[in-house]
C-alpha cells in the first residue's frame, strides 16, 4: 500500500532541526527488530490525540512538537506499545517504542 499523497510526512533518518524546533524522533521495534508500517500516535500530557504518522520500513518516525510531556503510542498488527518523552526545550528528543 502506498502512502503517497496521504498527507503524512515521509519518515526517515535525515533530519534538519532549526534552533527553536522541538523534534520527537525514534524507532518502533519488536524484539530488537525495526517495525515498519506501524501507526505512531502522539498524545499530549492529558492523553489527547495530537498527531499520527506511519513508521518507515526501518521503523523510523518523527513529530515536530512543542516543549512538554508526550506519550508516543505505536499500533501494529504484531502488537502495540507506548513510551513517554519529556521535551524541555528545542532540539531532538529520542524515544523508542517497543511493540509486543
Amino acid at each position: 500500500m502506498s502512502l503517497d499523497g496521504c498527507g503524512a510526512p515521509q519518515q526517515g533518518v535525515d533530519l534538519a532541526v532549526g534552533d527553536d524546533q522541538v523534534v520527537l524522533t525514534g524507532k518502533v521495534k519488536s524484539e530488537g527488530a525495526p517495525v515498519g508500517g506501524a501507526f505512531v500516535r502522539l498524545l499530549d500530557a492529558t492523553g489527547e490525540f495530537t498527531a499520527e504518522v506511519v513508521s518507515s520500513a526501518e521503523g523510523d518516525f518523527r513529530f515536530y512538537a512543542a516543549p512538554g510531556r508526550w506519550t508516543v503510542r505505536a499500533l501494529h498488527r504484531t502488537g502495540n506499545g507506548q513510551a513517554s518523552v519529556t521535551a524541555d526545550g528545542p532540539g531532538v528528543h529520542p524515544v523508542e517504542v517497543a511493540v509486543a
